[in-house]
């Protein structure tokens, strides 16, 4: 778990928003997509393994992975959720 005083520190990359943990419920959204092979990443790498966590931007368009407890804030790593309304 990403500790309270981490988080705070955390921000987007591209945009410098600030970052959220991210709901069960997209969590959850977001695995049906990478089930059905609907889901890839900024970098065009199709995702086939579901996410245990993740934080989500402020703005709710993109969400970047949590892999070990370790946020992977690399832009090319990032999912748009734009595409989950396909």
């Amino acid at each position: 778990m990403i500790s309270k005083d981490l988080l705070e520190m955390l921000v987007c990359p591209e945009s410098h928003q600030p970052l959220a943990i991210a709901q069960a419920e997209l969590l959850e959204q977001i695995n049906r997509g990478v089930e059905n092979g609907h889901v890839k990443n900024v970098g065009g790498t199709k995702m086939v393994k579901p996410f245990e966590s993740g934080l989500l931007r402020a703005d709710g368009k993109v969400f970047y992975p949590v892999v070990d407890e370790i946020p992977v804030l690399l832009v090319d790593e990032a999912i748009l959720l734009e595409q989950l309304d396909d």
